[in-house]
């Protein structure tokens, strides 16, 4: 699924830290699977404000003020009712960005003529206000997982797009170079300790080797003294006196 969820999470709760800001959410069918993912974050809290579990279409009314009118002509998994709830969310919360996710995540269709695996993403924020959808072929669980991705990368460029000053671009690049040279440290030392472990399996075969021989070598010895032993067998039963 490319890049995970915490990672991700990460990344935008990094940006958010550098402006001061806040995010919040409001979630329909994936029932706070992002929430939980923006909270999974050592120091969420200095970032994340409030979210919303707005699963039926009374609680998006009541609690987001999504317009009945926009349910009933597009349906809750729509681009403008996706909107609506990320406005209602971050009007609500006072956050400089709030994030909805309404759609279909299996396995069974609802009564409208959405997709199963088709979801909507809205943002809202200070500098911005849009939708962006599309269509997941997984299972239920692997459907959810793929909305929350999709909704913290749109969340991310629409932050990048539309908030980040030349400071936090730079520092965001500079955090980048961190994290690559981070990962090719981890690579080595990984390729190092293998490199130690097929160095010791070396000298382990060459241990063996020289132990075997060394076996072989004593247990020609052994078979040597056997012969001897077998040669000498019966000599004390002999009667010497009567020998010529």
């Amino acid at each position: 699924m490319g890049d995970d969820l915490v990672t991700l999470a990460s990344r935008l709760e990094r940006r958010l830290l550098r402006a001061k800001a806040t995010v919040s959410a409001a979630e329909s069918c994936t029932g706070g699977l992002l929430t939980s993912t923006l909270t999974d974050i050592s120091g969420s809290s200095a970032c994340f404000n409030q979210s919303w579990v707005t699963y039926s279409n009374e609680a998006k009314i009541v609690e987001l003020g999504v317009e009945p009118l926009v349910l009933a002509e597009h349906g809750a998994v729509s681009a403008e009712v996706a909107i609506q709830m990320a406005n209602g969310a971050r009007k609500k919360s006072n956050s400089d960005i709030a994030i909805s996710i309404t759609g279909i995540a299996g396995p069974k269709t609802d009564d409208s003529r959405k997709e199963v695996g088709e979801v909507y993403i809205g943002i809202s924020s200070t500098m911005y206000e849009g939708a962006n959808s599309r269509i997941f072929s997984g299972d239920r669980k692997q459907n959810k997982l793929s909305f929350v991705a999709l909704a913290l990368r749109t969340a991310i460029e629409i932050w990048d797009g539309n908030h980040l000053t030349k400071k936090d671009e730079d520092a965001e690049n500079e955090d980048a170079e961190n994290e690559d040279a981070e990962n090719e440290d981890a690579e080595n030392e990984d390729a190092e300790n293998e490199e130690i472990v097929d160095d010791n399996v070396e000298h382990w075969k060459e241990d063996i080797v020289e132990h075997w021989n060394e076996d072989s070598s004593s247990e020609s010895n052994i078979e040597e003294n056997e012969e001897t032993l077998d040669l000498n067998v019966g000599i004390e039963d002999i009667n010497w006196n009567e020998q010529e």
